[in-house]
């Protein structure tokens, strides 16, 4: 899940091709639907992301009572209006009336606590959950930032890989090369640096001693005299989330696949790329693309089916991209990684988001 940011942004209105009455403003890649003749190209308004978390007056304030989602219809989530993808809302606010949103777009202010929204945290289900422990020390994932809303995180011709994006539950997975001790947590927990005490029933657990990930870890740490080994995978299945792959995790071992893996080498955490691991056997992402990066070739392999079960089960959740040589991101102010979601994901029905 992407970082929470409400912010002013410059618009680019394009016409809407199935609507006289409607246009498109585009901020980045990203496209909401708008009633034509507010916006016009260059001006300034806010926007509002995907999984942002509305309050009533705001929601009443942009007409949208009874049309976002969640039991309390209060969540901005991707919808087709006639037929074109619409990834959240575009406004003024009347709680900014004085603001200066172009001054604001350039300093990045982010509107968020101001206007009451806030990040919409999924819920866990038992299988994920289980009894925690303080684990100041593991190596947790971070949240990987849309490509749509930081398109410049890439330039043409940069050498980048391709992988798709599961959908799953994200096992983070850190060993200790002096204790040879291991934790095991979800990215939300490992964000708190907390921990899950091992348990049979638990998913996360299933999978790691199913895969054998401490053994794997271990025997890296060996390898590039490593502290910590970090290894982070998606376990998926039928059970775990609405789309399956052709796995049944309930029954049996459930699927996992690793996406990435960090070693701590002498106090300086190195970013690996888990195909080239000089160690065992390790399930990983299906890997989609290696070349110089082309938005249009990344954008159109983020949609389709999936490729996990080798039969195209169902639709494909996304790409993940990253350079070769994991680079510096100065938009990022990080590692230059980010993520594509398909249309079809986005404005799927019944969809389950755990985390």
């Amino acid at each position: 899940m992407s970082t929470l940011r409400v912010t002013a942004e410059r618009l680019t209105i394009l016409d809407h091709p199935n609507a006289d009455a409607l246009e498109l403003a585009q901020v980045g890649l990203y496209r909401a639907v708008v009633a034509r003749g507010v916006y016009r190209t260059g001006e300034f308004a806010v926007y509002i992301p995907e999984q942002a978390v509305l309050p009533e007056p705001l929601i009443a304030e942009l007409g949208l009572t009874g049309r976002l989602a969640g039991a309390a219809a209060n969540r901005v989530r991707a919808v087709r209006l006639r037929g074109e993808l619409s990834q959240g809302p575009v406004c003024r606010p009347s709680a900014l009336g004085g603001v200066d949103l172009e001054s604001a777009a350039a300093a990045g202010e982010d509107f968020a606590e101001r206007l009451g929204v806030v990040k919409w945290v999924p819920p866990v289900p038992i299988s994920m959950s289980g009894d925690v422990e303080p684990a100041p020390d593991l190596l947790p994932w971070t949240d990987i930032e849309n490509l749509k809303r930081y398109p410049g995180i890439f330039s043409a011709g940069d050498l980048v890989t391709v992988t798709e994006k599961l959908h799953g539950t994200a096992c983070c997975l850190t060993y200790y090369a002096g204790s040879g001790t291991v934790h095991v947590t979800s990215k939300g927990l490992g964000g708190q640096r907390l921990a899950l005490k091992e348990a049979q029933g638990n998913l996360y657990w299933r999978a790691v001693r199913g895969y054998r990930l401490p053994e794997l870890a271990a025997a890296l740490a060996e390898k590039l005299g490593a502290d910590r080994i970090g290894v982070y995978g998606e376990v998926y299945g039928n059970g775990v989330q609405d789309l399956g792959y052709g796995v049944d995790a309930g029954r049996g071992l459930p699927g996992f696949a690793a996406f990435d893996v960090c070693a701590d080498i002498g106090g300086r955490l190195r970013w690996l790329d888990p195909a080239s691991l000089p160690v065992g056997e390790l399930p990983l992402v299906p890997r989609l693309f290696e070349g110089p990066f082309d938005l249009d070739r990344v954008l159109e392999l983020a949609q389709g089916k999936e490729s996990v079960s080798g039969r195209g089960l169902h639709i494909r959740e996304g790409v993940v991209v990253r350079t070769a040589t994991d680079a510096y991101s100065p938009e990022l102010g990080g590692r230059a990684i980010a993520k594509v979601v398909s249309d079809a994901y986005l404005t799927r029905k019944g969809g389950t988001e755990y985390e």
